[in-house]
């Protein structure tokens, strides 16, 4: 497993009113999310990084407006609904 250090000045975890954990939560969801959407990496493995079950992770996308659904064109959707 791959370790990243991240400094941010105490004056921004003053100004935000975070401690340095909640800040180290956000930004692994937040690198998280940027390889499931650039970089197409799995859920399992975008849960992983962000220290969440992928339930959790999958919630965290939804917050965001990130659907975890991809469909070439409305057909394919309405295709899949019928089959739902």
């Amino acid at each position: 497993m791959c370790q990243l250090a991240v400094e941010i000045p105490e004056a921004v975890l003053y100004d935000t009113h975070m401690t340095e954990l909640q800040s180290e939560k956000m930004a692994k969801k937040i690198i998280a999310m940027h390889y499931y959407l650039h970089f197409h990496v799995s859920l399992g493995y975008c849960a992983q990084i962000a220290d969440t079950t992928e339930e959790d992770f999958i919630k965290y996308l939804g917050e965001n407006n990130i659907s975890i659904f991809h469909f070439e064109d409305k057909k394919e959707f309405l295709d899949e609904l019928k089959n739902a």
